[in-house]
């Protein structure tokens, strides 16, 4: 029953992409507040949302990516592939950021879209303009929807370290991240809100914990082993928790019995440190997902073609969905319509984020086909026809 997360002959493995495209339209939708469909999400059946789905998926993709390199001890090349994407990275959210400036200046000073505004903390760009200018290059300043960038930037800058030791060692790796999680936790210790006050909303110091358990998970991957082998009772407990959290917030129960009684790394409930609740709900559910075979099996169906196709453009999609999300919340305020409406305009929205993955789906496609066609060198004019179309073009 047990399904590890192994890539396929492409490197990839396909339920990674399905369900990180699900956590991309999640987010999407969750990022407009008010629309009637950001009830029915994933936030609303569990203890943690598509966040920390999103982040670990990262994780599992960032071992599955570059760990080939720290495990043959080319360190440098590695490190300088991780620098490279984490600078490319850094412009995405500097581009994105720059155009939701643009977006809600233009409506809360146009439109009057006052609510998107400080809702934001585009307030703080009006009233420091400079030093919110000097903030924004160092990550600093940043609004409100547009601060899972900076922090996977942090994040993969890190893993360069956790990946030098996970592959010598898992454990330790995780032994050290728990530390720093728990460090998070007790001294609340985070990167600085500057120039506001306070800290990331995302603190990096305690979300690198599901980060590196993604890269414990891609690290049993590559390797063909379980992080966690498969247990009855602890498979039974993950449902356990899983269904019991869903039902938990459905019901709007509210505060857990007993759970304040406990020391604060436990009790912590906030979610800028990856509160213990929600570490426990995502593992859960990941281990669910691993070792249910229908889970998998629904995953690689005709169904989930379109979600995949999502998943494998993961940062087109996110940019283009960050900067829709911005726009709608401000043309919502603006032009307030009912729920049919808002659920049309969403669904364009959805549509438009698919048609950007299709179309840098296919120009990876093309650049693999043409990378392929110009490795193969000339064939004597002799053996030319002894040799078909298809076989020109094969990848070596």
């Amino acid at each position: 029953m047990s399904q590890p997360f192994i890539p396929t002959t492409t490197g990839r493995d396909r339920r990674l992409d399905v369900f990180r495209g699900l956590a991309l339209l999640t987010i999407f939708i969750n990022h407009v507040p008010g629309n009637p469909l950001e009830h029915h999400t994933s936030r609303n059946y569990g203890f943690s949302d598509a966040a920390e789905g999103f982040v670990l998926m990262s994780g599992i993709a960032v071992a599955l990516a570059y760990s080939g390199g720290f495990f043959r001890h080319d360190y440098r090349r590695s490190a300088g592939r991780m620098l490279r994407r984490a600078r490319t990275l850094y412009f995405v959210h500097i581009l994105t950021m720059a155009l939701a400036l643009v977006i809600v200046g233009a409506g809360f000073h146009v439109f009057g879209a006052e609510g998107v505004a400080k809702g934001v903390n585009f307030t703080r760009f009006q009233t420091d303009t400079s030093l919110a200018l000097l903030g924004f290059p160092l990550l600093g300043y940043q609004i409100g929807y547009f601060n899972i960038l900076p922090l996977y930037v942090v994040l993969l800058i890190a893993g360069i370290g956790f990946l030098h030791v996970g592959t010598r060692n898992v454990l330790a790796m995780l032994a050290i991240s728990v530390a720093l999680w728990a460090v998070a936790h007790l001294t609340h210790i985070n990167f600085p809100n500057w120039p506001g006050v306070g800290g990331w909303f995302f603190n990096p110091i305690g979300w690198q914990l599901i980060f590196v358990v993604g890269i414990a998970i891609g690290l049993s991957g590559k390797t063909g082993r379980n992080l966690v082998p498969f247990n009855w009772l602890l498979y039974v407990a993950a449902w356990a928790m899983v269904i019991w959290s869903g039902f938990w917030v459905k019901m709007e129960m509210g505060a857990i019995p007993g759970l304040a009684a406990l020391p604060d790394l436990f009790s912590n409930s906030d979610k800028g440190a990856l509160a213990f609740l929600r570490l426990v709900h995502v593992l859960a559910l990941v281990y669910v997902i691993i070792n249910t075979h229908w889970i998998g099996w629904l995953t690689s169906t005709w169904l989930f073609r379109p979600v995949a196709l999502i998943g494998r453009n993961g940062l087109a999609v996110f940019a283009t969905g960050s900067v829709l999300a911005i726009f709608l919340q401000v043309l919502f305020e603006a032009w307030p319509k009912g729920d049919a409406i808002k659920i049309a305009i969403l669904a364009a929205g959805l549509a438009i984020q698919f048609l950007i993955a299709l179309y840098f789906d296919t120009r990876k496609t093309e650049t693999r086909s043409r990378a392929a066609r110009g490795s193969i060198q000339p064939l004597p004019s002799r053996l030319q026809s002894a040799v078909s179309p298809e076989a020109e073009i094969a990848p070596s």
